[in-house]
């Protein structure tokens, strides 16, 4: 019984390492193919990564609102009215609208304090750092003027941030390449399936059920020569030894 379980054991590794052998062999075989489907894959991710991801910038400068909760949420609400926003592209000279420009920002209270942070997001982090700082400024001296409120404090002005914050051209360019290395590879093994020539003595075995008993090698001009060379030496040496 144990000596069953040993000879299946070892029947099973063999057919084991065949399989991987098989394996690296259809990989080895149609490496062309996978090599082709890859860089398409890959060079598709580049140009799209390219032409599709613009960097963005983004900033923040924060101000500090002297009001309850209630009033505060109104007060938020007006940063980015249109009024504000007009005024803003004016000085900042703008090639926008106002609500293109009320897009680009993000107001925020932070931790129910009353300190709230005007973040802005644009393609160049000049221009987001003039964007933060103007609104805020802008902001407070007309709410002054409109609501004779003039609690309001410039708490910290906007840092350049030279680091895009939409850096995904990388992971799509490495997704690509992934992507087209697994179909390169199922399709070498598609084709592999789909090609019915015969290559080794095993698979005539396995179809047949008979050992190979020979092989006839092809007829090619560097075969004939050396078969002629090799009929020229036996005669020399049967020559040689009848002389003797």
């Amino acid at each position: 019984m144990k000596s069953e379980n040993i000879q299946t054991f070892q029947r099973g590794k063999s057919d084991k390492e065949i399989n991987l052998k098989e394996y690296y062999d259809v990989l080895k075989k149609r490496v062309w193919v996978i090599l082709i489907i890859t860089a398409i894959t890959t060079m598709i991710g580049v140009i799209y990564s390219g032409l599709n991801s613009s960097p963005l910038y983004q900033t923040s400068t924060r101000i500090i609102i002297n009001t309850d909760s209630e009033y505060m949420k109104t007060l938020m609400v007006m940063i980015k009215d249109p009024i504000m926003m007009q005024k803003v592209k004016e000085e900042l000279r703008l090639q926008k609208s106002p609500e293109s420009i009320a897009n680009q920002i993000q107001v925020t209270r932070i931790d129910e304090s009353q300190v709230v942070s005007i973040s802005v997001v644009d393609s160049t982090p000049q221009r987001a750092v003039s964007i933060a700082d103007t609104t805020a400024r802008v902001f407070k001296n007309e709410i002054a003027s409109i609501l004779k409120f003039k609690d309001v404090q410039l708490l910290s002005g906007a840092k350049e941030n030279p680091y895009p914050i939409n850096e995904s051209q990388s992971r799509t360019i490495i997704f690509t390449f992934l992507f087209g290395l697994a179909v390169g590879v199922g399709l070498a093994f598609l084709l592999d399936s789909l090609d019915v020539t015969l290559r080794k003595h095993s698979e005539i075995e396995d179809i047949l059920g008979v050992p190979v008993l020979g092989v006839i090698s092809s007829m090619n001009k560097k075969n004939l020569s050396i078969n002629k060379k090799r009929a020229k030496e036996m005669e020399v040496r049967r020559e040689a030894a009848d002389a003797k």
